[in-house]
């Protein structure tokens, strides 16, 4: 682990991997809701780095950070989001020959994870779900679609993810979902926040 100060009033924590990256997450909200940490106005994980804005003296807190002893994070820690998904998107063939699986296995392949948003970004409602086993990792499309119906449940690379809206996307297309994965009048207005756990449930088409 190595943090460091940026700028005037932030902490940027490196690491080497998505486990260790939702640990820290983890870590730094436990410390903070306890009161422990200071002010700390944002706390943003990404891939390898977990982003701590709005904070005083952080020369001071990235020599703290790197002297904790982070717990690995519980598999069952974290609040558990089920959303439901038809098998119908047009590259479950493709991916099913991949696995060398049948098409119909997919779904019991995906429904069997329990994921876990690592971080959010590329637009409003997007997360960046770990969990897949990596036997079943896939590589992006060749040629990225220009446009991705909302609610199409995708994968690539260690990744699974749903398109919130309409736009341009590279992941392999395996189902759709009609649930709302970002409603700006909610709180929070992402169904899919770091930290919370997801699990894809099978539903008739």
């Amino acid at each position: 682990m190595r943090a460091l100060a940026v700028g005037g009033e932030a902490v940027l924590v490196e690491l080497e991997s998505a486990a260790e990256v939702a640990a820290l997450h983890a870590e730094v909200l436990r410390r903070r809701d306890a009161g422990g940490l200071g002010p700390v106005r944002d706390v943003v994980p990404a891939a390898r780095t977990v982003l701590l804005d709005g904070v005083r003296e952080p020369r001071a807190l990235a020599e703290r950070i790197v002297r904790w002893k982070v717990p690995p994070l519980a598999e069952a820690q974290g609040p558990l989001v089920t959303v439901p998904v038809r098998y119908d998107g047009p590259d479950l063939a493709e991916v099913a020959g991949r696995w060398r699986i049948r098409e119909r296995e997919v779904a019991e392949v995906v429904g069997s994870v329990v994921f876990r948003v690592a971080f959010c970004g590329f637009a409003p409602g997007f997360g960046y779900l770990t969990g897949l086993p990596e036997r079943f990792h896939l590589p992006r499309r060749d040629t990225p679609r220009t446009a991705v119906p909302a609610g199409s449940l995708a994968l690539a690379g260690e990744y699974a993810g749903a398109y919130p809206r309409p736009s341009p996307g590279g992941w392999q297309l395996i189902g759709s979902t009609d649930a709302v994965l970002w409603d700006a009048a909610r709180e929070p207005a992402a169904l899919f926040v770091p930290g919370v756990r997801v699990r894809f449930e099978e539903v008739a088409g």
